[in-house]
């Protein structure tokens, strides 16, 4: 975990899913313990931990030191609090989780909350686990569990193994799927060779296996769950799990959207259950895999790490899952990943199951079901499994991560894409020489990312690395003040950065100088605020006339930026600066069959005050295809509220790299501009499995 020991590492620091900053000055200003740090202790402790400080005070994205005069008396009543199970249901601090940091002379507060372990979650407060008083983290804020979500975590909390339980009397054999059992029968067999449960009848192997059981302390005999889930047939695991939902697509594009070309999923036309959905998609994820020609044991090889890697992830996420949630099971294979969901949460931090040694698995009875035949590695040892696959193929590392929004879900994601591509890596080394190898690997992502992407962000660098927000910061710092590689543009979250000595394209020099104030509402340059359908755009206006010299392209004039900028035929401004297309910067200087066709595309949006968000983004990204767009033209052609406009779709599309900035080094200036991504797909754009 970070280190806070300067005031500039305050100033580095950033709010996010593991840290918060709380003033804790209190009514009198002699300090406090806010109510809200009890909500955001149960938050952290049902996500996966992180650090309040108390004495930090933020001020327009700034973090500075305000002090707290009597840390010992805080300190005192946060253990107080802790303890008292009116208040909290467990304490999860000891002595070392509190400490006292002293800068210029001012002191604050460093509380390390850790993750609950499983049999303590949930973390709640006023003694009732329901009602909303228990949190969880989402981004940097502390939002209410929901009660469906507290009743999971209880399940969790007694059951070690979600599986093992014995259906009601009604599921019996005739609910398995007889193929099924046959050929897993088979398969056991043809792996073990002597084995004396070969010569059982179906009953007494099924009860070796644990599709049957009998409670000894109860008495209780039937089939468990774990025996359901993987031998059953659809309509019995149905009633047993109303949320069951199995999904395997193929899509042929590297996008996040949902054609496929193949598909398995449940058709009525196989039997449904777990055992052969492995067994149908194995094979799919795997058909295009080379196999090298490879001796062992005097034997031909006939798969590689990557096998090994795809069979364990498939495995991992059936026998993950919490199948009472209500997310499904997803598996996609696309040209440059592959993607696998599970319902529910991890039971272990991410950070630990991806060291592997430590094992906590939902569903211990199908796990050892598909061990019998060989599928599934020693309990612990799969992911890193899977990470060394990945590794020995030089591939971007496998990302590990929760969703809890719409349900909770674990993805885990399988690009087959370099990192570091050869000649970006060799540009960098040409350029830098020995210094780019010293650098640590966050800062060597870093120099990459602004190589091929021109800018980067925290946030962007943070979705590639595994280290801390914290952390980033420093190495982002030392990149622009002590290794001057990098320059950094803005401050606090809408921080760019950019090569040094790379001069990227500012508005002013495009458009001339900005007059308006900063507190105006944005709008697009040289946009008068009238209807787009008044006189600045009719065709017997001088600006927008076919025979007007500003149509003739051998009679371009002048734009109103000092950029050396000109306009085209379709009344576009035209800049040396911006190499990806010429910007519509108003409908007023558009040709009459510009004009036309951009009104045309934006139709269903000007027509209709609600529009289905896929259906707006479309349109967003075809009237950005073949030019940038200004911000104020985009709103006044969709006939929607700038803002609005700009914070539900223009800001994500951007973030998704479906659309690209004219001007990245300033994202939030109100001439700011917009043109469609390459249909392509290989930008590193981050999709995953579940969308």
């Amino acid at each position: 975990m970070f280190e806070i020991r300067t005031t500039e590492d305050i100033e580095l620091l950033r709010e996010s899913c593991e840290l918060e900053c709380k003033k804790a000055g209190g009514r009198d200003g002699q300090g406090a313990v806010p109510e809200s740090f009890w909500e955001t202790y149960s938050a952290m402790a049902n996500t996966d931990g992180g650090i309040v400080l108390l004495g930090v005070k933020e001020t327009n994205e700034h973090f500075s030191i305000s002090g707290l005069p009597d840390s010992d008396r805080l300190r005192r009543d946060i253990f107080s609090t802790a303890n008292n199970q009116s208040k909290v249901s467990v304490n999860l601090l000891v002595n070392a989780s509190i400490l006292d940091i002293d800068i210029d002379g001012k002191t604050i507060l460093r509380i390390d909350v850790p993750r609950a372990p499983r049999a303590q979650r949930p973390v709640f407060l006023n003694g009732n686990p329901l009602v909303g008083n228990a949190y969880r983290r989402l981004h940097e804020g502390d939002q209410k569990l929901p009660d469906e979500a507290v009743k999971r975590m209880l399940a969790e909390q007694m059951e070690d193994s979600r599986d093992s339980g014995i259906l009601p009397p009604g599921f019996t054999q005739r609910d398995l799927a007889q193929e099924s059992i046959r050929v897993y029968r088979q398969t056991h067999q043809n792996l073990n060779l002597d084995h004396p449960w070969g010569k059982l009848d179906d009953l007494a192997f099924l009860e070796r296996i644990g599709v049957w059981r009998e409670d000894r302390v109860s008495g209780e005999v039937g089939m468990t769950r774990a025996g359901l889930l993987m031998f059953g047939t659809h309509p019995a695991i149905q009633q047993a799990f109303p949320h069951y939902m199995l999904d395997y697509q193929e899509r042929p594009e590297t996008k996040t959207k949902l054609r496929w070309v193949d598909r398995v999923t449940l058709d009525g036309a196989w039997s449904g259950n777990l055992y052969d959905f492995y067994r149908k998609v194995y094979p799919k994820l795997v058909a295009e895999l080379k196999t090298p020609f490879q001796i062992e044991g005097g034997q031909r090889r006939e798969e590689t790490p990557v096998h090994v890697a795809l069979r364990e992830a498939l495995v991992n996420a059936l026998v993950h899952a919490d199948y009472s949630d209500r997310a499904s099971i997803l598996v996609v294979k696309r040209p440059d990943m592959f993607g696998f969901r599970n319902p529910g949460t991890m039971r272990i931090p991410v950070e630990i199951a991806l060291k592997g040694g430590e094992a906590d698995c939902r569903n211990r009875l199908l796990h050892q079901m598909f061990r019998y035949i060989g599928l599934g590695e020693q309990s612990g040892s799969g992911i890193p499994k899977i990470l060394e696959g990945w590794k020995l193929s030089h591939w971007r590392a496998p990302l590990l991560h929760e969703k809890t929004e719409p349900y909770d879900q674990t993805i885990m994601e399988l690009r087959m894409l370099d990192l570091f591509q050869h000649d970006v890596v060799d540009a960098l080394r040409e350029i830098l020489g020995s210094r780019y190898d010293q650098l640590e690997y966050a800062g060597q992502v870093a120099m990459v990312l602004a190589m091929t992407q021109e800018t980067l962000t925290h946030t962007r660098l943070a979705q590639l690395t595994v280290d801390h927000p914290a952390d980033l910061s420093r190495v982002l710092h030392r990149l622009v003040h002590e290794e001057e590689l990098l320059t950094c543009e803005g401050s606090g979250r809408g921080a760019v950065y950019h090569l040094s000595g790379l001069e990227l394209p500012h508005p002013d020099d495009v458009f001339g100088e900005d007059t308006n104030s900063p507190d105006s509402e944005p709008s697009s340059p040289n946009l008068t605020p009238s209807s787009p359908d008044n006189g600045t755009s009719s065709p017997d206006n001088g600006t927008s006339s076919p025979d007007n010299g500003t149509s003739s392209p051998d009679n371009a004039s002048m734009g109103d930026g000092d950029g050396g900028a000109m306009r085209d035929a379709a009344g576009r401004l035209v800049s040396p600066l911006l190499e990806k297309g010429p910007v519509v910067d108003s409908l007023g200087h558009l040709s009459v069959a510009a004009l036309a066709r951009l009104k045309l595309l934006a139709a269903p949006a000007r027509e209709k005050k609600r529009l289905n968000p896929s259906v707006m983004r479309a349109l967003l990204t075809r009237i950005c295809s073949e030019h940038y767009v200004t911000i104020g033209v985009l709103a006044e052609l969709v006939n929607r509220q700038l803002k609005s406009l700009q914070s539900q779709y223009l800001t994500p599309m951007v973030k998704e790299h479906k659309l690209h900035l004219a001007f990245p080094t300033k994202p939030n200036d109100p001439r700011q501009a917009y043109i469609a991504a390459s249909p392509s797909g290989t930008d590193g754009s981050r999709e995953d499995a579940s969308a």
